[in-house]
This record gives structure tokens, sequence and C-alpha cells, in this order.
């Protein structure tokens, strides 16, 4: 089966172990789950962590990457694939699950031909959109719904910070919060992904680390660059859900501002099945289009080695996609 998968593994370059081409060596699935023939994935920083040695053991190498993907089902319906794979008997939230994993972890990504899932993992995909822009969804839109709704709870004229414009989360945060009726704050270094960010919806763009008037939520994924702004950012009993630290962990908890204030830090990671099918319901409705930054190839190997170049570039605005 024709893949996109680590090879190998390196902290400092991670490109140098991404390879494409066939791959039968493959990990065993249980016997019930079900085929995906993929027709559009979405690429994510995890792909990158799993090719810099983060979240995969070498000896689980060669691992197809991917936990984003759009497809049909083995009854031709079009579907979204969950990537939070949870233990079989698991009752509840799958994100709870002490021995859940995600898709290209313990068990082959969606980045090939075919991903095989539990039947519970798939959700049908919105009517409204287009395949490339449906593969955005099952990760950082995912991601950024739980972070707003079932974490922060936010509600229609609050005041949302969401640091770090133009990444995956951040964008789908703009999105969302904006259709859920907030006030949208967003922080960037770049002038040209706050223009960006202008013009799909937010009403306050600022470098970051300037100063803003006090808001009640924000959507932290940088961590150690913008940690202490976050929580200075935020007006007294406000609330700050961290889903991710790509700038490195956060260098002090500044505890006595946490407890002074009666701050809350949350925690959120990807979100449930059910969490995903609210949230294309959000996007029928609401008439969310998902950002994509730029479209390759799913079978072209120039063209999937361009957009994990793209993605790791740090410059992309919204999502990544391979589209067949």
């Amino acid at each position: 089966m024709r893949a996109v998968y680590a090879a190998r593994q390196d902290p400092g370059s991670p490109l140098t172990g991404l390879e494409t081409g066939d791959l039968s060596d493959l990990p065993d699935v249980p016997a019930d789950w079900v085929p995906v023939q993929v027709r559009a994935a979405a690429l994510n920083h995890h792909d990158l962590w799993s090719l810099r040695g983060v979240g995969l053991r070498s000896e689980q190498l060669p691992m197809i990457l991917g936990t984003d993907a759009v497809g049909l089902d083995p009854d031709g319906r079009t579907v979204l694939v969950h990537a939070v794979i949870s233990s079989p008997d698991w009752v509840g939230d799958e994100t709870l699950d002490p021995r859940r994993s995600l898709l290209s972890e313990k068990f082959p990504g969606t980045l090939a031909e075919r991903v095989w899932v539990p039947a519970r993992n798939l959700v049908p995909a919105p009517a409204s959109l287009t395949l490339a822009e449906a593969a955005c969804l099952p990760t950082a839109y995912l991601t950024a719904y739980r972070m707003l709704t079932t974490a922060a709870g936010v509600r229609p004229g609050q005041r949302v910070l969401i640091q770090g414009a133009g990444g995956g989360v951040a964008t789908a945060a703009l999105l969302l919060a904006r259709a859920a009726g907030a006030h949208v704050v967003v922080t960037s270094r770049s002038e040209a992904k706050l223009e960006q960010a202008r013009a799909f919806g937010a009403q306050e763009t600022v470098h970051t680390s300037t100063r803003v008037a006090p808001v009640d939520v924000v959507i932290e994924t940088v961590g150690q660059a913008t940690w202490e702004h976050s929580l200075r950012s935020l007006r007294p009993g406000g609330v700050v859900v961290v889903a991710g630290a790509t700038s490195g962990a956060a260098p002090s908890a500044e505890l006595n501002r946490v407890f002074f204030r009666s701050l809350r830090v949350i925690g959120s990671t990807m979100g449930t099945a059910a969490e995903l099918a609210q949230l294309v319901a959000m996007i029928d409705t609401c008439g969310i289009r998902p950002v994509i930054d730029s479209q390759y190839g799913f079978d072209d190997d120039a063209e999937i080695h361009r957009a994990f170049r793209r993605l790791d570039s740090g410059e992309a605005f919204g999502k990544v996609v391979l589209v067949r």
C-alpha cells in the first residue's frame, strides 16, 4: 500500500526521515476495524513531532503518519476519521482513557491509500465542505472546538484571546469563536499573519506580548513565548485553555497570579467522536469554511515533500492539505 511514513527520526532535521512509497509491513489492526479509502488528509505538527522522535518510539518505525482524513467507508459514504483510539472496553470520553492513542502512534495513520479504524471512529462528513476542507476538521478544528466549548464554555459577547495567528488550531479557534459570537483578539509576531487574521474576522490584532484589555478566555497553544502574556491578559476569574506548547514549556506557572485573581488553567486535548459530530453540525449550520493555506497532490512524491516543507517552515496560515 502506498503511504507517507516516518522511516527515521531526527530531532534537528525531521524531514530527513520522511519517506513515501509502498509499505507492506504494517502493524496488525483488529479484525473488526473498518477500512476507509482516503481522499484527502491535512498535515499537523504531530507529524513533525513523530519525525523528531516525540511520542513515537524508534522501534515502531516505519510508521504511517497522519491523524486527519476524509474518505469513503465500505458502503461508499463520505466520512471523517476520528483519530483518538480508545481501549475496546472504554466507556465515556475517549480522551480520558489512560491507554488511548492517536493514529500514527500505535496504529498506522491516515497518510495512505487506506486507513483502518473502529467503526465508532467514523463520523459523516459535512455536506457543505469540499474534501480538502473536511480533511481539516478531525484534529485542529476538533481541538479548537473542545477548547472553546467543553473547556471554556465561551458565550456570546465574551472576549477571547488567541495566541499565535496562523497555526491550525489558532485559525480554527478564530473562525469558531467568531461564529459563537465572541469578540476575538489575535496575536502574532508577523504583521502579514495579523492582516490575514483581520480578514477572517478578528476584531483586534496585536503583536505578541502587547498589552490588551482584559479577556475572559485565552486559547493557548504556544507555551513559553506567550504564557506570561496569557495569564496577565485574563480578567479576574478568567480561564486559559492549554492544548500545546510549541515554543516550549512555560518557564513559570505564576501561581501567585493564578490564585490571587482566581484564574482557571484547563488542559485540553483533541476531542471525542461525539464532539466531532457536534462540530460538523456547527460547520453546516454556521457556514464555516476551514482556512486552507495550500493544497498538494497526494499521489505525487515531490508534492508531498513540498507540503511537509511548507508545514515545517512555520509560514503557513491555516491548514496544509493533501488531496487525491
